[in-house]
């Protein structure tokens, strides 16, 4: 007969406690970078970019802010911020606004990436309180059949302990290296606009030089 969930946790130890807390955690985590994940991909607008590095590149950046603040693109965001800030420092805003926007890519991960490498030791320090009760019913000195159960309890603790630990760093994984290429590919798409918007402003300049 399986185990109900209760008697499954029970089984599991002391060392239960902070595997369901680390569950919690991570499955909390995960559930918002999916949804922020989700978002950001709905919010994306390319089209937005492209009309603002037009107007750049034709000198109106009045017009490429005002299409830049329609938009919700993190790109938008960026561009917007820049040209705003473009009679001081172009450059550093440009990396101001990217920060921001990179930390909001970033937010979460340290924690889902630390019960990812945290969980299977968890797990590997349920396992060795398990076999420490079973060696310790073990070397009672009794009979091995009265201890039995002893002995099984601390085998089962350390095999559920283990098996939760690899359970959450196994959840955490695919979703962890999910977000990872999707703030390469945020980056990526950074660095493209950042190019882009350069060489607008240079040919601009080279242009003005030569008149």
């Amino acid at each position: 007969m399986g185990l109900s969930p209760m008697e499954f946790f029970k089984h599991g130890g002391y060392i239960m406690w902070p595997i369901i807390l680390l569950s919690f955690v991570i499955v909390t985590v995960v559930i918002e970078r999916v949804i922020f994940t989700a978002r950001e991909a709905a919010h994306r607008d390319r089209e937005s970019v492209e009309k603002m590095l037009e107007r750049v590149e034709a000198s109106d950046f009045d017009g490429a802010i005002a299409v830049g603040r329609k938009s919700k693109d993190f790109i938008a965001r960026i561009l917007v911020y820049s040209l705003t800030h473009r009679d001081t420092s172009m450059a550093n805003a440009f990396a101001r606004a990217t920060n921001q926007e990179m930390q909001r890519f970033n937010q979460g991960m340290p924690t889902l990436d630390t019960i990812v490498t945290a969980a299977p030791y968890v797990g590997l320090l349920g396992t060795v309180t398990g076999m420490m009760a079973t060696f310790a019913a073990l070397g009672s000195g009794g009979d091995i059949g009265a201890n039995a159960g002893a002995i099984t309890g601390g085998v089962g603790e350390a095999l559920i302990a283990t098996a939760c630990g690899l359970a959450i760093a196994i959840f955490g994984l695919f979703p962890f290296n999910y977000m990872n290429s999707k703030i390469a590919q945020a980056k990526h798409d950074v660095s493209d606009a950042s190019n882009a918007l350069e060489l607008i402003l240079s040919k601009s300049e080279t242009s003005d030089a030569k008149v």
